[in-house]
């Protein structure tokens, strides 16, 4: 537990994990609420307009497999950075159906006002950690996410959930 995270008498280990998520969580949302009023833009969308950026010519494919997340997803990223003026689409390939991506001015000065990390305090946070720690944590939440009983892949963006 963090030293500035008080722990009470009557504190169950159940209470204190939620509360160490629920200091995750506020993070994460706080990291958001400041990228969208730095750059009207939301989380997920600045993060793969800094992917773009970094990899002009990627496709909405290899955009989603960076992002980790649903290819349709990111092909309405896409399209919402494109109807922006942030982003162009042309198809430059011999196959019409890829489309090349490339950052526009108006989403080069969206990334230049942008807080940082573009994509998102966790995932910056944990690319931080040893690996010993990640898979100690990978492991751990493994076994939270089996007591969930879910099918969700989690491919969803931070930002929209």
């Amino acid at each position: 537990m963090r030293p500035d995270t008080p722990s009470l008498p009557s504190d169950t280990p159940p209470q204190r994990v939620l509360r160490q998520f629920r200091i995750v969580f506020n993070a994460v949302k706080t990291h958001f609420r400041q990228v969208e009023r730095d750059t009207g833009v939301g989380g997920a969308q600045l993060w793969a307009l800094s992917v773009i950026e970094r990899q002009p010519g990627i496709g909405a494919t290899n955009l989603a497999r960076e992002l980790d997340i649903h290819q349709s997803t990111a092909s309405n990223l896409v399209r919402s950075l494109v109807e922006r003026g942030f982003v162009a689409a042309s198809r430059e390939s011999t196959d019409r159906r890829n489309v090349a991506l490339r950052v526009l001015p108006a989403g080069a000065e969206v990334l230049a006002r942008a807080p940082m990390p573009f994509t998102g305090v966790l995932p910056d946070a944990l690319a931080s950690l040893d690996e010993q720690t990640l898979l100690r944590l990978e492991q751990d939440l493994d076994v939270l996410i089996e007591q969930l009983d879910t099918d969700d892949t989690g491919r969803i963006p931070l930002s929209q959930l």
